[in-house]
């Protein structure tokens, strides 16, 4: 799907499939983890109010999402996993007091170890899906064009461009947020993987035997 697409149906199509791709990775705990970060997770910090934040215990789960997700990095989940529970708490009560004002909240939470925007901006989708989208590297691509700068600088742009899609597809009685579009994106652009799998299966036994290759080395 084109990002510049303003076909709603299309749009909703690829949003609806959104759950079916997940599925369709096959990933452990990946079905488990993507409910609990887009329904239980929001509940839970929106619960915390007039004071909302995150725990590191839920920002590890988070993590967990995010690589599993997409690629993973241990590394990652290690640092998080280890921070102190005021830190986390402190950095993203800051982060969503500072909201509407995403460039002061992503920075908020980066002072963490191990976040960087690309995670800050999952926090931060959680709590305020209307106004900052999750920092997908297929949403980039789509988005941008270029998945491979995690920076603020790159996320501010990408977040303007989905606010604005989210508007222009939320004017004829829809309601479509930015994380709603960045979750459209992913889908889309995974559909498109799974089709090029289903149609070139050679390419598939290509890949399996590459893996394999490279377990044997580890």
């Amino acid at each position: 799907m084109d990002f510049g697409s303003s076909d709603v149906s299309l749009w909703k199509d690829s949003l609806s499939a959104y759950p079916t791709r997940i599925q369709s990775l096959n990933k452990p705990n990946l079905v488990s983890l993507d409910e609990f970060y887009r329904i239980e997770l929001p509940s839970l910090i929106h619960q915390r109010n007039p004071n909302p934040h995150i725990t590191t215990s839920e920002l590890s789960k988070l993590m967990q999402w995010k690589l599993s997700r997409g690629k993973w990095r241990p590394r990652l989940l290690d640092f998080v996993s280890s921070l102190e529970e005021s830190q986390v708490k402190s950095a993203s009560q800051k982060a969503f007091e500072s909201l509407p004002d995403v460039s002061k909240s992503v920075s908020a939470l980066t002072v963490l170890k191990g976040v960087g925007p690309a995670t800050a901006s999952a926090v931060l989708a959680a709590y305020a899906p209307d106004v900052a989208p999750f920092m997908s590297d297929e949403a980039m691509e789509a988005a941008l064009g270029n998945s491979k700068d995690y920076t603020l600088k790159q996320y501010l742009l990408f977040a303007d461009k989905l606010q604005t899609k989210s508007k222009e597809l939320s004017s004829e009685g829809d309601t479509f947020t930015p994380s709603d579009i960045e979750r459209a994106l992913w889908s889309s652009a995974i559909g498109a993987k799974l089709l090029a799998l289903h149609s070139n299966p050679d390419s598939k036994k290509a890949n399996t035997a590459r893996d394999i290759k490279r377990k044997r080395k580890r």
